[in-house]
């Protein structure tokens, strides 16, 4: 059996951070950084990346990795004395030895299950006691799954509330030839107008300027269509009723120091989200989030791509 096809693999990162490398049979692969919790690569079995990481991500604490897919929590957003967008992003997460048993319906041997416990000095910012634990898989099909399960392990009876996110990039060939569908007609709070609540219109979603919309209710299944690489990406996902679409365009992205003037073209964020409505968990009570991704080609049907064949078949 040769290295290149250990399933698991724990080795070192950029700037000698610890991740792991997931590998499946068919030559798929996944990395994993410690830190973050952080999927930082998903390649399909041509060896193509299929997620984004900023060019000029910094890969050191303790700012968080600019791409691949952050985990918000305990709070998407902005709000109170948190940071943005929570702090379990940018601590260092354990590999959990033993954790409790996990219902899975992958026959794959690629995964990774990890945990992320709170620090005495997370517990002066968010005083609660809480077991994240996180399972990266990838299927044989080079489906890529995160499953996040939450537990409020209280001892004082004390709640625990949180919003959450997978804040995922995908790698796109050029946001102006990309289509969102599953939201249409749907609902949304829209970032950038205080949060204002809006109705899509319109037969799919299409970028020509800066979006940061949070979709509430949404389907259990969204495809991002990129025309010109004639790929579908098909999103699942379990537990988590919103999606959040995301991209800065150019000013905002010229404003941020890790994310290159132009890379806005290359990448869109949709994510699986539990955002409009916080999740509350009594003590002993656990709560389960799931993402599953795969890329697929996508077909052509006079001119345009046919998503309803995507949506249906996958």
């Amino acid at each position: 059996m040769s290295s290149e096809r250990v399933p698991v693999e724990l080795c070192k990162g950029i700037n000698g951070l610890e991740k792991v490398v997931l590998r499946e049979v068919r030559g798929s692969s996944a990395e994993v950084y410690l830190y973050g919790g952080q999927v930082t690569s998903w390649k399909n079995d041509h060896g193509e990346e299929l997620l984004f990481v900023s060019s000029k991500a910094i890969f050191r604490p303790p700012k968080a990795i600019r791409g691949g897919i952050p985990i918000c929590f305990p709070q998407f957003g902005n709000h109170g004395s948190l940071e943005q967008h929570g702090f379990a992003r940018n601590r260092v997460w354990s590999i959990d030895v033993d954790p409790p048993p996990f219902p899975t319906n992958t026959s794959s041997r690629a995964f990774i299950d990890l945990i992320l416990k709170p620090s005495e000095e997370d517990m002066k910012i968010f005083p609660h006691s809480y077991e994240f634990r996180l399972r990266v898989a990838l299927g044989p099909g080079g489906d890529l799954m995160l499953t996040s399960r939450i537990r409020n392990t209280s001892t004082e009876g004390r709640p625990l509330t949180f919003t959450f996110a997978y804040h995922t990039y995908f790698s796109v060939s050029d946001i102006s030839e990309v289509r969102v569908e599953g939201l249409e007609t749907l609902d949304y709070l829209d970032n950038l107008q205080n949060k204002e609540r809006f109705t899509e219109q319109g037969d799919a979603i299409t970028f020509e300027s800066e979006v940061d919309k949070i979709y509430v209710s949404t389907p259990t299944k969204i495809a991002i269509l990129d025309h010109e690489k004639k790929r579908t990406f098909v999103i699942r996902k379990d537990g988590l009723p919103d999606a959040v679409v995301w991209n800065p365009w150019d000013k905002k992205a010229k404003a941020m120091a890790d994310f290159g003037d132009d890379e806005y073209k290359h990448m869109l964020c949709v994510e699986a989200a539990a955002v409009e409505k916080p999740i509350t968990l009594k003590p002993g009570e656990e709560w389960r989030g799931r993402q599953e991704l795969s890329a697929v080609p996508s077909s052509y049907c006079s001119g345009q791509l046919d998503p309803q064949k995507v949506l249906q078949s996958s």
